[in-house]
């Protein structure tokens, strides 16, 4: 594989596709129409691009919907049609589908192929072994060798370092939780930044500060995840952090409950991948007025990225063989300001400078 290298999507680019809004697209995405209308654009089989996603799904709040945001703002910028010769997506309900699901978007004639997520990255590699004339795309891994395969990666420790800074810039009760969806070395960037983040600050403020960490061994189980996240709470912590796909509607389901029966304190939650503020949206039943819980959210320029590589295509130019990094220092991830108080945004940023400038190295790991 050619040499990894970073790549700047910029703050237009980033802010376009990670903030368009919380709609996704419905279950199963190879109907013919969708809400935008899209289906009257003309087709071009030979640049038609299509999601495979992973169980999270178009309307997971997050990282799929993301990808399928940034493919759609894609297809209309190109007066593309949704469906074959055009752009679409196929949902995966279960893991046992992934490899199903990418034959299915070969046998449908699209020209790229993205997998949304390391999960797929076996199926990405089989498909693209053995169709070498069509293009695939590996979101958050990488794969080797293949030169009709693009791997686009993303450094999420810096962003959820400074997730980590914010929460404890916050905190009243010192505790907080990190709830993540299966473990792998993508998560772990998120724990492991998260953490060195709360450390760090808690060194500054001279406080002790303890992270509880929870996996719900799924990024499609919001049951799980508001089981979690209620054990977390009632043990303490006032904000929690979730790295989860899917799973993370549970965490923001769990803090409208305990916000709008307003009998303790507000509790927060840092969202994940796209700004997720419209989540923390509840109204105190006590009080009658209306708040919002999401802290702060870390952004991952998924759409944007999937929105890079499919221009790339277009223009006779895909990137196979290449692996492309998006960290902090090009605008490919970032924190948003939500309801940071004035300290903890100057603490974020103060934090951001320095990781730029390279002065404070985030691990990708937690400490076993």
């Amino acid at each position: 594989m050619k040499k990894a290298k970073l790549f700047g999507l910029g703050a237009v680019a980033l802010t376009a596709a990670l903030v368009l809004g919380a709609c996704g697209g419905g279950k199963g995405g190879t109907d013919s129409t969708d809400s935008s209308g899209s289906a009257s654009g003309k087709t071009d089989a030979e640049h038609s691009v299509i999601l495979v996603t992973d169980i999270g799904g178009t309307d997971d709040r997050s990282f799929n919907q993301s990808a399928w945001e940034g493919l759609q703002a894609w297809g209309e910028e190109h007066g593309l049609s949704k469906g074959p010769g055009g752009f679409d997506y196929i949902q995966s309900n279960d893991a046992s589908q992934y490899t199903t699901n990418v034959d299915s978007a070969v046998s449908s004639g699209f020209k790229t192929v993205f997998g949304i997520g390391y999960l797929l990255k076996d199926s990405i590699a089989a498909g693209a072994a053995a169709n070498p004339d069509v293009n695939f795309g590996l979101i958050d891994d990488v794969i080797e060798g293949q030169d009709n395969v693009v791997s686009a990666t993303f450094k999420d420790h810096e962003a959820a370092y400074l997730a980590g800074v914010a929460a404890a810039y916050t905190t009243k009760t010192d505790k907080l939780g990190f709830i993540g969806g299966e473990e792998g070395p993508v998560i772990d960037r998120f724990q492991a930044g998260f953490e060195k983040g709360v450390a760090d600050a808690a060194k500054e403020l001279k406080k002790d500060i303890k992270v509880e960490v929870k996996y719900a061994a799924s990024f499609g189980d919001p049951a799980k995840g508001k089981a979690l996240a209620a054990s977390m709470y009632q043990n303490g912590a006032d904000i929690i952090y979730h790295a989860s796909g899917g799973t993370g509607n549970g965490v923001f389901q769990e803090a409208t409950a305990l916000n709008e029966a307003g009998d303790k304190d507000k509790v927060w939650v840092i969202g994940v991948d796209s700004d997720q503020q419209a989540e923390g949206e509840y109204t105190n039943k006590k009080t009658g007025e209306k708040d919002n819980f999401t802290l702060t959210s870390t952004l991952k320029g998924v759409g944007a990225a999937v929105k890079d590589i499919s221009n790339r295509a277009l223009d006779g130019k895909f990137p196979g063989g290449e692996h492309l990094v998006y960290g902090l220092k090009d605008g490919g991830v970032d924190l948003t300001d939500g309801y940071l108080t004035d300290e903890a945004k100057a603490a974020v940023e103060a934090a951001k400078e320095k990781i730029i400038a390279g002065d404070i190295e985030i691990p990708e790991a937690p400490t076993k």
